[in-house]
């Protein structure tokens, strides 16, 4: 049976003693204290999966792995080892992975800023890391992602090795993240039946239940087509119960729809093997790879983009035009008169 967020929230001592302090001695309401255990419940399992992603762990910030992270260590001493730069890439999380509304940042910071000086002001910890945190000026970095010339070393790394149905699966898993930025969550949960006739779109169900068209350009075409051409007619017989008995694309080594973990464990080991594992990169920083190459390489539209990744906000989706930002900062910075001084030596003559 699963835990109720708020009891999960509960089972962090930190969270238990500041939710008694917010009532009892500032006197909210448990309804203020309520949203306020929800969201640090996501602000503690989100640090936990950061810093678990920077040990080359790879947890996807918006699966069922991240929701299953336990925060009943949480206490104090993870409150001190938090820092400024941590919030910071919450907050760019919420905007970012989320698709967050402003309004909605600004409250789940206000959790978070709030738990922090209560833990300053009891003496649980020496400085605020939160105190001159604002979510209007989080540090809006670019995602990381792979450039166009990586993607290709990717590819065809995992084309070149030796042939098997796990390769093909694999290689078409990869090129499908890096040509649509589908979603781990979207691509897992492909059927067969979503496909329209001519195989050139799809129906994917994304956040919220919300349904979208993704369409698929030949080399997604070809990839899926081989792979699955390479499956036994049992394999491709293959249905899932919990999706109305209609037949996955992707398949585990059971013969069974395949799982996020996996997907994930399979990006992960190729690009290893590909030489980026210093990148720190996952499933979801294809995603941001399929949207950098299609703004910075193809010239898609912001709001095209908006519509393939599925936002609700056109500014979630503007993060990926500090790519051109950039570029044109450091043309600039490498013009030929970018350190020229005017010759003053004859001024006085």
């Amino acid at each position: 049976m699963e835990t109720h967020p708020k009891a999960e929230a509960l089972t962090s001592r930190i969270l238990r003693d500041f939710a008694r302090y917010k009532i009892n001695v500032q006197n909210r309401s448990q309804l203020t204290v309520d949203e306020y255990l929800l969201d640090l419940r996501i602000f503690f399992k989100f640090i936990i999966a950061y810093r678990e992603n920077s040990d080359g762990k790879d947890v996807e910030y918006n699966g069922e792995e991240f929701y299953a992270i336990p925060i009943n260590g949480c206490d104090g001493e993870f409150l001190k080892s938090v820092t400024a730069d941590e919030i910071y890439e919450f907050i760019d999380y919420l905007r970012a992975d989320r698709d967050i509304k402003p309004r909605s940042i600004q409250r789940k910071l206000s959790a978070v800023k709030s738990l922090f000086k209560y833990a300053n002001v009891t003496g649980v910890i020496k400085t605020n890391p939160a105190r001159d945190i604002d979510h209007s000026a989080s540090k809006k970095t670019l995602p990381k992602y792979l450039t166009l010339t990586e993607s290709e070393d990717l590819l065809n790394t995992i084309s070149s090795e030796k042939d098997s149905i796990t390769k093909k699966r694999d290689y078409a898993i990869i090129l499908t993240f890096l040509n649509t930025g589908m979603r781990l969550s979207e691509l897992v949960s492909i059927n067969m039946e979503d496909f329209d006739r001519d195989f050139t779109s799809l129906i994917v169900t994304g956040k919220r239940s919300k349904q979208r068209i993704i369409y698929i350009n030949e080399a997604v075409k070809l990839a899926i087509s081989d792979y699955r051409a390479a499956l036994s007619d049992e394999q491709k017989a293959v249905t899932d119960p919990k999706s109305k008995n209609r037949h996955p694309v992707f398949l585990s080594n059971r013969n069974a729809r395949i799982s996020n973990k996996t997907v994930q464990w399979l990006v992960g080991k190729h690009l290893k093997e590909a030489g980026f594992e210093y990148k720190q990169l996952s499933t979801h920083k294809l995603r941001h790879t399929a949207a950098t190459l299609m703004y910075r390489e193809g010239g898609v539209d912001v709001r095209v983009l908006q519509d393939i990744l599925g936002h609700e906000q056109l500014s979630t989706t503007q993060i990926y035009t500090h790519v051109a930002s950039e570029d044109v900062e450091r043309a600039v910075r490498k013009n030929p008169l970018a350190n020229f001084k005017p010759d003053t030596d004859g001024d006085d003559e």
